[in-house]
């Protein structure tokens, strides 16, 4: 038996791993304190009523013979996959429904589509990204370089890019809440169509998108259809964080210089390795879409942003210079007194028993920095901020 050698190059824990030891750790010292977590992006609030009734609805039928399913289609049921057709109609984009496939989370699809690229593609990260995008791409042994952010912590130019073959994208960005404007993005689109590069576009918190002038998917750019792989979930946006259901877009246009169909390739994966998600949580994510659905989760997703809202007005009174909050239930702020990522992760949670998200867990630019989410309850975001308050 030979192991695959490429995991020796990983840290011993996969970041939120490593939190979690950490904190229950301090819970199992400590246990009279009352630990306030807001490093995990872990939803909050309940499941809407509109999708838990059409969950409920889902499970009477399969209780039925006349009704019942197994095995479902490997792209997903016609009923949501129009549904998430209809749902880009609204960016004034056109899909079609052989461009869609549901599967069980973001965080799978972003590491099982390296399944259907070579090991000798260079991988283009950003630096602060989520981890998911590189450590994948480590246990494969693939080279990869990164763009590197700045202090701003902006979207990054493609103008920084050595020659790659797969870029990860990541809008609203994940840690640092970054969002790329039209002309940002097109910039990405350009150079990969120009020099036969894959973006992976994880576009997992787009509905947090509340200015105009940010794309809500990559296929709002022109060109896009040709190099682009677009990947979305249901955990941020309905809080199936524990209900499981995504969807990956791979364009019919979406080939190779030889001709070859990635989408193709993709279905032919699926097929393989995957029997699809069950029909209750599809009829679950189909709900989504209604028109209760939307205005439901909406309520849902800007009770998270004033939570934002409320850590940004601290922070600004504080001095304390972060990202984020305005269009991502992220804030990305900068250690006080020049603390390390994991020394401000310390100081937070030992003073005033609040987690976040050590900076560098992202990437070594994130060091110096710390994650703050925005999942959690208005009474917390509260309780945290006075908590924070004594001891900055």
């Amino acid at each position: 038996m030979k192991l695959n050698k490429n995991y020796e190059n990983l840290v011993e824990n996969y970041l939120f791993a490593e939190i979690g030891t950490r904190v229950e750790k301090f819970i199992s010292e400590n246990p009279d304190k009352n630990v306030i977590k807001m490093g995990i992006g872990d939803v909050t609030r309940p499941i809407v009523q509109p999708v838990v009734d059409a969950m409920k609805d889902a499970c009477d039928e399969l209780a039925q013979g006349k009704s019942f399913r197994g095995y479902g289609p490997y792209r997903g049921y016609d009923f949501i996959i129009n549904a998430i057709v209809n749902y880009y109609t609204k960016f004034g984009v056109k899909l079609l429904s052989t461009e869609v496939f549901v599967s069980e989370g973001a965080k799978s699809d972003v590491s099982n589509i390296t399944d259907i690229f070579s090991d000798d593609n260079t991988i283009c990260i950003a630096d602060p990204v989520y981890p998911v995008y590189l450590d994948s791409n480590i246990m494969l042994g693939r080279k990869i370089i990164y763009v590197k952010g700045d202090s701003s912590f902006k979207a990054l130019p493609a103008s920084l890019l050595e020659k790659a073959d797969i870029i990860y994208l990541c809008s609203p960005n994940n840690p640092t809440g970054a969002v790329y404007t039209y002309a940002e993005l097109a910039e990405w689109v350009e150079y990969a169509v120009a020099n036969d590069c894959v973006i992976i576009y994880d576009a997992a918190y787009e509905a947090f998108i509340k200015e105009e002038g940010y794309p809500h998917s990559i296929y709002e750019i022109a060109g896009a259809e040709k190099c682009a792989i677009e990947i979305c979930s249901f955990s941020k946006t309905a809080g199936f964080t524990g209900v499981r259901c995504s969807y990956t877009i791979i364009p019919e246009d979406l080939v190779d210089s030889n001709g070859k169909s990635l989408n193709k390739m993709w279905l032919r994966r699926q097929t393989t390795k995957f029997n699809g998600v069950s029909y209750v949580i599809q009829r679950g994510a189909c709900a989504v879409f209604s028109d209760e659905g939307m205005k439901a989760i909406m309520a849902d997703i800007n009770y998270y942003m004033n939570n934002a809202k409320e850590l940004a007005e601290f922070f600004d009174r504080k001095g304390i210079y972060y990202t984020g909050g305005k269009n991502s239930p992220y804030i990305w702020l900068k250690c006080p007194d020049n603390m390390g990522s994991w020394e401000f992760f310390d100081k937070l949670l030992i003073e005033a028993n609040v987690v976040g998200t050590p900076g560098v867990g992202f990437g070594s630019c994130g060091e110096g920095y710390l994650r703050l989410t925005a999942f959690n309850t208005l009474e917390n975001t509260y309780e945290a901020i006075a908590r924070m308050d004594k001891i900055l």
